[in-house]
């Protein structure tokens, strides 16, 4: 929001500088980004009149110019201006004046000089030489009455500051100068000066009908017929210095005192060609297969999502969004049907940015415009465009106002105790109704409560914590003492068992892992792929279209970051990332951190891909592998053990995948990525990846004391033949089975896998697996009849279970 200071001034002017202006509004939550000068700096320019004119005598294309500038002296000044001429009221820098900058950065000095023999006491200037603005079609004309040896900043009020507000979706009512001034009214206690109009004479009984099909979109719609308007007719100098130190363009008067009235007052409206409305107006829901080209230019499809304005024939305008091409006001225009209306802010929102494109009607219906007030604004605007534009043949037709749905204000409570609470000041009762007072919101009091229904244009006040706002931002944020806390301070110890996730991060990191983190909203197609997930969360209003729905995995977004490294000639990536998934569960309740229905549990995953280290002469180049990301996710549990159980996931290579079990329940998955996934999605060789649930991996086991045993021990190797199809890890846990069953238990302190042999000696669908079973007594000395009885208990489980020979 942009707006001139002077023109704020004119409703509200606290004895204060613009600097203080500008610390107090950021204070109350109106942040001012930028204060700029309407101007650059100039001097010695004032207001002049050409009185004669003559042709050079020695330049066909200047003229000597004889010009009052109120000295009582007449200046000779030479222009070459195609617009100059006697009788014109003029910009004259005289002899000494310093102009803005040039295109060498450096002031520019007018001097009394010769120009080709004929000498120039000055010089007459355009708005482009002043920095006013881009045009440079010749002299700045102004208008009869201006005074003459006036200062010109003084007369073109250029010592004037631009203010550029950064509101809040919430501060809609102050998307106007009015909403501003009555923010400051509130903050200073200074009367708030708003604009007063009174209602133009009706001299026409014409009314264009108009009927409202969608109340859910249109809750109010005011209109009026006007004929007879010169629309040819220039917009007054005052009102263009207002647009332009607002940001606004000014087009034509019609247009203009419509975005005039948008800044004033915060209300949007739209001023219809009559002659190209066809019949009467519909206010509804839009239709598969309609279109309408805007005033932009483009032109866009609409659906029964988009409300739109309609005649008899054709779409005339996108409801609340912007105008169409069909009906707009053109110099020809002498007839016109001015509409002002309250559009559901639900029913315009994220309807322009589906269009791809936004407005400053859009920007302010999506967040609430005054439902209360379209009449006394369509007289405002009327007395404007019949100040202007008005003719002896103009007539005004009555306000044809339809009211069919408006906002339903309910009393919102605030209690005095609460507020006190929050805002931590000992506001009382009195303080709090001041304050309400001063923001012009009706209350009533009871026993330390209050009662505030809230303004027709405030629609950002809606619970008690609403008007708790209110209270801090006028009483002033810079008011409220900044105090220590007053709760103990005791240090609450985490549990012994768990570990947090900055420590996992940190252990990832020590094993060579980089993390990365990732938005929450990825593409479609990726949860196809990596999730066989044909049913993601999709989000209502994404910010991309490959940002579509919420994740659950974080795979996508790995590869991802796989792929941009590559693609910057970076082969070698270990990175990992620890954050949310998303999942449907209807288990999940509303509370504090959930939402019903989703599951938002945390996930760690880490992905490796190129050489397993970095090039160096130590070691040989591979490309790492299955097995050394398990160990890693291994490394990352310990000392807990963890179990790898054969598995098929969308993603993973269907041979090279496994799913990752702890205490006989599945936490994760770890695997190569899938062929169809490294050709789709351009990588050379195959990323290793696994994905574990966070709050296994904050799981630890607390340390216990074992005496370490005075007796030494003893390992002994178990070679068999099995089946290919026998998966290692069957064979291992009969191994710890039978042996945690035997009368030897508590001898048998672990038994690993060690060796795996295929080919020559063995048969096509055999395979040997080595076991070595590590052995000690922490009472007694190993006896070797113990150990052999366990060797044979271990071979008869494996023979039996598994139909394995011991291998020779």
């Amino acid at each position: 929001m942009q707006f001139s200071e002077n023109w704020l001034r004119t409703m509200v002017d606290p004895k204060m500088t613009s600097d203080e202006l500008a610390h107090l509004l950021t204070m109350s939550g109106l942040e001012v980004e930028d204060v700029d000068p309407v101007a650059p700096p100039f001097s010695n320019v004032v207001v002049g009149l050409v009185l004669e004119m003559e042709k050079h005598p020695n330049a066909d294309r200047l003229n000597v110019c004889k010009v009052d500038v109120g000295t009582g002296t007449m200046l000779t000044i030479v222009c070459g201006a195609p617009n100059v001429r006697p009788g014109l009221r003029v910009v004259c820098a005289k002899a000494g004046a310093v102009l803005p900058p040039g295109t060498d950065g450096k002031p520019f000095e007018i001097k009394i000089g010769q120009l080709r023999g004929v000498e120039s006491q000055g010089m007459l200037c355009s708005a482009r030489e002043l920095k006013l603005s881009e045009e440079n079609a010749g002299l700045m004309e102004l208008p009869d009455d201006a005074p003459v040896g006036q200062n010109f900043r003084d007369y073109y009020a250029l010592n004037d500051l631009k203010f550029t507000i950064k509101l809040t979706p919430n501060k809609a009512d102050c998307l106007s100068v009015l909403g501003v001034a009555r923010e400051v009214s509130a903050l200073t206690g200074v009367p708030l000066n708003a604009p007063q109009f009174s209602a133009v004479p009706v001299t026409s009984d014409e009314v264009l009908p108009v009927k409202i099909s969608a109340p859910d979109l249109c809750g109010r719609f005011t209109g009026r017929v006007i004929r007879g308007l010169n629309a040819k007719a220039a917009t007054p100098d005052w009102m263009k210095q207002r647009l332009e130190r607002s940001g606004q363009r000014p087009l034509s008067a019609l247009v203009d005192i419509s975005n005039y009235v948008m800044l004033e007052l915060g209300r949007p409206s739209h001023v219809f060609d009559l002659a190209k409305i066809h019949g009467s107006l519909d206010i509804r829901w839009g239709k598969a297969g309609e279109s309408v080209k805007l005033l932009n230019g483009n032109t866009v499809a609409v659906d029964d999502w988009i409300g739109v304005i309609a005649d008899e024939q054709e779409i005339e305008s996108l409801a609340g969004i912007m105008g169409g091409d069909a009906s707009s006001v053109s110099d020809d225009t002498d007839s016109i049907y001015l509409e002002a209306a309250f559009w559901w802010p639900n029913a315009i929102q994220g309807r322009a940015r589906r269009l791809n494109f936004s407005t400053d009607a859009a920007h302010r219906f999506e967040r609430g415009v005054d439902f209360a007030t379209t009449v006394e604004h369509v007289e405002r605007i009327t007395a404007l465009i019949v100040e202007i534009c008005g003719t002896p043949a103009t007539t005004v037709g009555p306000v044809d106002d339809h009211v069919v749905n408006l906002p339903q204000r309910s009393p919102v409570t605030m209690r005095t105790a609460r507020a006190q609470k929050v805002i931590g000041v000992p506001l009382n009762d009195d303080v709090i109704a001041d304050i309400f007072t001063r923001l012009a919101l009706p209350f009533t009091l009871l026993d330390g409560v209050f009662s505030v229904t809230a303004p027709s244009y405030r629609f950002d006040i809606e619970i008690e914590e609403d008007l708790i706002e209110e209270v801090a931002r006028v009483y002033g944020f810079e008011n409220i003492p900044a105090l220590p806390p007053v709760a103990a301070n005791v240090m609450q110890i985490a549990p012994e068992n768990t570990r947090s996730l900055f420590a996992v991060r940190h252990e990832l990191a020590d094993l060579g892992f980089q993390e990365v983190v990732n938005m929450s909203f990825v593409d479609s197609a990726w949860e196809r792929d990596f999730s066989g997930n044909t049913n993601p969360i999709k989000l209502q209003n994404p910010i991309a279209s490959q940002m579509s729905v919420m994740r659950s995995s974080l795979i996508g977004s790995l590869i991802a970051n796989v792929r941009y490294n590559l693609n910057r000639k970076t082969g070698r990536v270990r990175i990992f990332e620890v954050g949310a998934i998303y999942q449907r569960d209807d288990a999940v309740a509303n509370g504090p951190l959930s939402v019903a229905g989703y599951a938002q549990p945390k996930r760690v995953a880490a992905m490796a891909y190129g050489p397993v280290a970095d090039e160096q002469w130590g070691q040989p180049a591979r490309t790492v592998d299955f097995f050394d990301v398990k160990a890693d996710l291994e490394a990352l549990f310990a000392p807990q053990v963890l179990r790898f159980t054969k598995a098929e996931h969308p993603a993973l290579h269907p041979g090279r995948s496994a799913n990752v079990e702890l205490d006989g329940k599945v936490i994760g998955f770890i695997g190569e990525l899938h062929p169809r996934w490294m050709q789709k999605y351009d990588l050379p060789q195959a990323p290793v990846l696994f994905e574990v649930d966070a709050g296994a991996l904050t799981q630890r086991v607390v340390p216990v004391y074992a005496e370490i045993s005075k007796f030494p021990g003893a390992s002994r190797d178990l070679a068999v033949l099995v089946k290919q199809t026998v998966a290692a890890q069957d064979l291992l846990d009969t191994l710890h089975a039978a042996a945690q069953a035997s009368a030897a238990a508590r001898i048998v302190q672990a038994i690993v896998l060690f060796d795996e042999y295929r080919g020559k000696g063995l048969e096509a669908d055999e395979k040997s697996l080595a076991f070595r079973i590590s052995l000690q007594d922490t009472q007694n000395t190993l006896q070797d009849d113990v150990v052999d009885g366990l060797m044979t208990v271990l071979i008869e489980a494996a023979t039996q279970g598994h139909d394995a020979k011991l291998r020779s």
